[in-house]
């Protein structure tokens, strides 16, 4: 039994991964058009609470991993933070270690997840996950194609059983070189290169804003979204395993990138990216500065409450349902609180004891105050999930260091992308761009640093 990586804690959810799959099959697997109308189905009957029916679709190491009980505690708890099932979307089919798999893009009433349904040889799911998915409309509302200023160039992040695909976005106007390039590190969840969240793609808005800039920019998959099932096996991973690695492994592939300036390469971390930017500055002190979007400076955890309560309370008063999933979720955070070394393997909030004891040894606003690269803090007026208590709590742990630049943006929400209003989890189905005024002032800020002599 294999719970979900990560829970997308700074987007408000928590998604589940359960696995019966072991290993890969070099048999040819089924044709996917039936697997397409049983992989809908199965969601529907996950909708109608039909448990048992959907158990009855699996094989039977799933069966054994996720019986009828666990499903529906599962189900219950992501209908808990997404809201009631709706309907399905659509689909989409790909292959994966000699599986067939489904996406069901289905919407529930305060957010969009494909259900990943993963089919045996002999059509029966021997997997299932509910990761962050999009509306099948325009591709988030930006062009399908770089602009004419930036060309894209495919790369490889790392090297043996955990390298990444990643793309180099490059300016190609004008020779700049050797020229400062940028580091995007994601938040949390198994996220894609382009850091997808709904209809947006805020990575390839900055990837893109940047180079037409003259900033290259490298953006890559992330290790849990590239290898789900291998990093779930490891079952007592970090927040090192899942992110820092990947992240100085990145910055070392633009160091030999020719053309770019070796001692002039920045990391932009946003959201879990932003907590953990000061560790990976610590760890690589030749990197020349950080950039930190919606960075947390509370405990994830207690985040993770805060935005339940926060998304619970939008239609007014909270009923005595709502009362008791907060009562629920404090359990669980009070079980984080209380993780220890010699704790159990099972998942809390989306990962094991192992994660939550790194993040606990960790103080990123303390780190970053030991810190000498300058710093750039940006933080979205209008986001519930780091809010503008975070952003202080970075200004008072950094309030004697002179080489930190502080942002804030009244109408941006978590994805720095603008609005009105209470922003809300319905905001991420809408196709938006990262604002002008974001990139504009990370360009400017990057200009004004010099390369260390």
């Amino acid at each position: 039994m294999k719970p979900s990586t990560i829970a997308l804690a700074l987007a408000g959810l928590t998604l589940f991964a359960w696995s019966g799959c072991s290993g890969s099959d070099d048999s040819k697997p089924p044709a996917p058009g039936d697997l397409k109308g049983s992989a809908t189905e199965f969601v529907v009957l996950l909708g109608k609470e039909d448990f048992a029916g959907a158990v009855g679709r699996f094989d039977a190491a799933m069966s054994k991993a996720l019986p009828e009980p666990k499903l529906q505690e599962t189900w219950r708890s992501i209908v808990k933070q997404a809201g009631p099932f709706k309907k399905t979307l659509g689909t989409r089919t790909m292959q994966q270690a000699g599986y067939e798999v489904v996406f069901v893009t289905c919407e529930f009433e305060q957010t969009i997840l494909d259900a990943k349904v993963v089919f045996n040889q002999a059509g029966q799911i021997g997997g299932l996950w509910f990761v962050p998915g999009q509306r099948p409309t325009s591709d988030a509302g930006a062009p399908p194609v770089p602009p004419k200023t930036v060309r894209e160039k495919e790369v490889k992040v790392g090297d043996g059983e955990w390298a990444l695909s990643g793309t180099l976005a490059l300016p190609t106007a004008g020779d700049r070189s050797p020229c400062p390039a940028v580091v995007l590190v994601h938040g949390s969840g198994p996220l894609d290169q382009d850091e997808t969240v709904g209809a947006n793609k805020p990575f390839r808005d900055l990837a893109w804003g940047l180079a037409a800039k003259g900033i290259p920019v490298l953006r890559y998959e992330k290790r849990t979204k590239a290898y789900p099932t291998k990093f779930l096996a490891m079952r007592s991973f970090t927040v090192k395993d899942e992110t820092i690695d990947d992240a100085l492994n990145a910055v070392a592939r633009l160091r030999t990138t020719e053309g770019l300036a070796a001692d002039h390469i920045f990391v932009l971390g946003h959201s879990l990216g932003g907590i953990v930017a000061p560790r990976i500055g610590q760890a690589d002190p030749a990197i020349a500065g950080l950039i930190i979007m919606a960075g947390a400076t509370r405990p994830i955890e207690d985040l993770m409450l805060e935005q339940t309560r926060y998304i619970l309370s939008l239609d007014g008063e909270l009923s005595s349902d709502d009362k008791a999933k907060l009562a629920e979720l404090q359990k669980e955070v009070n079980q984080v609180k209380k993780a220890t070394n010699s704790s159990s393997t099972t998942f809390v909030l989306g990962a094991p004891p192992s994660y939550w004891l790194d993040l606990r040894r960790y103080d990123a606003p303390a780190t970053a105050g030991a810190l000498k690269q300058p710093l750039l803090i940006l933080q979205g007026g209008r986001d519930y999930q780091v809010t503008q208590a975070d952003f202080e709590g970075w200004r008072k742990a950094l309030a004697s260091r002179e080489n930190v630049t502080f942002k804030l943006y009244p109408k941006l929400n978590h994805l720095f992308i603008a609005g009105d209003g209470r922003s809300t989890p319905a905001d991420y189905d809408q196709p938006g761009r990262v604002a002008n005024e974001v990139i504009n002032d990370i360009a400017d800020w990057i200009s004004k640093q010099q390369p260390p002599r």
